[in-house]
Parts: structure tokens; C-alpha cells; sequence
């Protein structure tokens, strides 16, 4: 793939993360891009856009990964927030009002962090 068309497919994705309300898949990207770029081009975007700190990786339980957008991430990927799983319509999103606090025992060092709660989201628990 050209450079000038790895650039535009990193727009893309970027923009395409940012805008969501939620966090996305692989293939939640790979559908919205179409025939723009091929699957292994979005995993080596994605790996770059995670090494520049723009997005962050968030698995869940069950080993499913999303990506979404980081805020205020200068050179250090620490997500110590709330990322929540909706069991119904299996979306991801990141609670960053919502701060979990532990204590581990001091030789510990902590690089990084990933909580994933699950339950209904508001939109699915309103239609109960």
C-alpha cells in the first residue's frame, strides 16, 4: 500500500474512533472503511495509533478487543477508568468520570490498567 494511502487510511480510523460514541472492533472499522484498506493495514494502523497514544486497546472478559479514543494521554498509556460492556447490544465505552481505587502491596509496579464492568447500558435497560 502507498504511503499517501496508509496516511489516508490512518485519518480515517482515527477519525472514525473519535467520532464514536463507544469503542470499536476490528471489524466495526473494517465495515465503516469499506474497500479503503485492507484488514492487516488496520492492525498496523491500530498498532501505531496505540504507540503514538491517541487510542487505547480495552479487552474484555470474554477476549474481545475494542479501541477508543484516549484523553490526556502524553507519552503514558494509563486508563484508570471504567470501561463498560453492554450484555445486550455488546457495545464499549469508556466511563472516564468513573475512577476504581486498590492498593497493592509496595514491590508492586503498575504500567497499566484495564476494568471492564458489564450490565445493560442505558439505552438497553430503558427498554425494560
Amino acid at each position: 500500500m502507498s504511503n499517501s494511502r496508509n496516511t489516508i487510511a490512518r485519518t480515517e480510523i482515527l477519525n472514525l474512533i473519535r467520532e464514536a460514541g463507544e469503542a470499536l472492533s476490528h471489524a466495526d472499522l473494517q465495515a465503516s472503511l469499506g474497500d479503503l484498506c485492507n484488514r492487516v493495514t488496520i492492525y498496523r494502523v491500530l498498532d501505531r495509533l496505540l504507540e503514538e497514544h491517541l487510542i487505547h486497546k480495552i479487552a474484555d472478559v470474554d477476549g474481545n478487543i475494542t479501541y477508543a479514543a484516549c484523553h490526556d494521554c502524553s507519552g503514558r498509556h494509563l486508563h484508570n477508568h471504567i470501561h463498560f460492556r453492554c450484555e445486550e447490544c455488546q457495545s464499549v465505552t469508556c466511563l472516564n468520570q468513573v475512577e476504581p481505587e486498590f492498593k497493592l502491596p509496595r514491590q508492586y509496579v503498575v504500567h497499566s490498567m484495564n476494568f471492564t464492568v458489564s450490565g445493560l447500558c442505558p439505552k438497553c435497560s430503558g427498554k425494560r
